[in-house]
């Protein structure tokens, strides 16, 4: 009989259960349950239905039982920076606000009353995002006073619904460096950082790494699902899981986890905070093993799919990769501009930051798309001259995992731009990532690198090479 694990990874829109096991050396996987996810407006904020996460999670895992297949373990990853405060009954304190609420607005100059941006990333190694959970607890703290003095205990929500399976309260340390209060040095809480924040202490659960085991499911859940298990935190933080699948031959390799984001980075073991990586804007993100998640956050496949919807879905992204190939058309905009983020209209916004710089303006769809493309695949190149430059390594491997490693078009550009080999997939990277974990921990496999070994065995990679 093969030994089952449970991989349920839930994104900001949906959430699906993934079944893994090993069969003839190779890592099989099966999605055996899918839901949806959202934000919601609740009390004047953007906040998720935790209540209805919680069901969906106990219902995937009830589908073990249907199917007759019995998971060994079962892990959760998530978004990070999100979190969840539980009074001294263990119950909720309020709703679990959303990253993408407005509640952090000018909550950066609060806490640069205490330290200034140099001073935060020499200290953290994390790269300044509005919506860090450094920021949000400075919101509570200016906004609603009340629900901190009240708190014990504060859980992201992939250890807030661990917590739900089997009452035992975690901090697992890859999502724990979202927040911007880890120190990279311990790999531990900056007490000092958190104290001057005016944080209270007894909130922050004790750090454990990936692999950690949280214990079984509670009684009444067991009953729920029909069976018994064991919880293992994965690298809880969505792209932490990501990266563990990346199916690297050797330490010097970059990687894209491609989808609506792009984060194109490399593992370093120890974290770079100097002055230079800050103004670089690359973050240290904690990984599995103690590794560093040295990376940058590129807009992703987030302009295409913006300019398919414009288009009411009228092309496939087949149709739409066709076209850009055909077009004849040289013109780059900046990705990064802060202009694409969320535009009334992303076509509108292309033309008009090609008119700015003086090149052509793109007027069809194949136009409109070849300069995205090419436009990305810049980017991916000068992010990798700048990892390059800080890391004093030169790479000539690019692995892309995730959904966008299925653009084939994409990552013939990233080849060509950047002038290395790419090789991509799996594109379930997260799920795969998380199943790997749980399979480290019981013994499959001995490291990480054997894991990855056996998961480049498994899955289907595909090179493209620069011309």
């Amino acid at each position: 009989m093969a030994t089952y694990y449970l991989a349920i990874d839930i994104g900001a829109s949906s959430g699906r259960h993934i079944l893994g096991s090993l069969e003839n050396g190779k890592i099989v996987t099966e999605e055996i349950y899918r839901f949806t996810n959202g934000l919601n407006k609740i009390d004047g904020h953007l906040c998720w239905d935790i209540e209805n996460l919680k069901n969906e999670v106990i219902n995937g895992i009830k589908k073990c039982s249907e199917i007759g297949k019995i998971p060994a373990t079962i892990g959760i990853d998530t978004w990070g920076v999100d979190f969840a405060l539980l009074d001294e009954n263990d119950e909720l304190i309020g709703n679990v606000v959303g990253y993408r609420d407005s509640r952090t607005n000018g909550m950066d100059k609060e806490v640069g009353e205490f330290y200034s941006e140099e001073e935060l990333y020499a200290v953290s190694g994390i790269q300044k995002q509005k919506y860090n959970t450094i920021y949000q607890l400075m919101a509570l703290k200016k906004q609603n006073p009340e629900q901190l003095e009240k708190a014990q205990a504060l859980l992201l929500v992939p250890e807030y619904l661990t917590f739900i399976l089997t009452g035992t309260k975690n901090a697992e340390y890859t999502n724990c460096t979202t927040m911007q209060l880890v120190d990279p040095e311990t790999n531990d809480w900056n007490y000092e950082l958190i104290d001057k924040l005016g944080y209270p202490r007894r909130i922050f659960q004790k750090m454990c790494k990936p692999g950690t085991v949280a214990g079984p499911l509670k009684a009444d859940i067991a009953e729920k699902v029909g069976f018994n298990s064991t919880v293992i935190l994965p690298a809880t933080h969505d792209t932490g899981s990501a990266v563990v699948a990346v199916p690297v031959e050797h330490d010097t390799a970059l990687y894209i986890s491609s989808g609506t984001w792009s984060l194109l980075g490399t593992e370093i073991m120890t974290a770079n905070c100097s002055e230079l990586s800050r103004q670089a804007n690359l973050t240290n993100e904690g990984g599995y093993d103690y590794r560093f998640r040295y990376l940058k956050n590129i807009m992703g496949l987030w302009m295409l799919q913006s300019v398919k919807k414009e288009w009411d879905n009228k092309y496939s992204f087949d149709d739409i990769c066709k076209q850009a190939m055909a077009a004849d058309i040289k013109s780059i905009v900046n990705c990064q501009d802060d202009m694409f983020l969320a535009p009334d209209s992303m076509i509108e916004a292309v033309k008009k930051a090609c008119a700015e710089s003086g090149q052509q303006i793109p007027e069809t769809v194949g136009e409109i798309a070849a300069v995205i493309y090419n436009s990305l695949a810049v980017c991916y190149k000068n992010a990798c001259e700048e990892i390059e430059s800080l890391t004093g390594t030169k790479y000539d491997t690019i692995h892309i995992v995730g959904g966008g490693s299925k653009d084939e078009y994409l990552n013939s550009l990233t080849a060509k731009f950047t002038g290395k080999t790419v090789i991509a997939g799996p594109s379930e990277a997260t799920a795969i990532g998380n199943l790997a974990v749980q399979m480290i921990a019981n013994g499959d496999f001995a490291d990480l690198k054997a894991a990855r070994r056996c998961i480049a065995q498994s899955s289907k990679l595909t090179r493209f090479e620069n011309k």
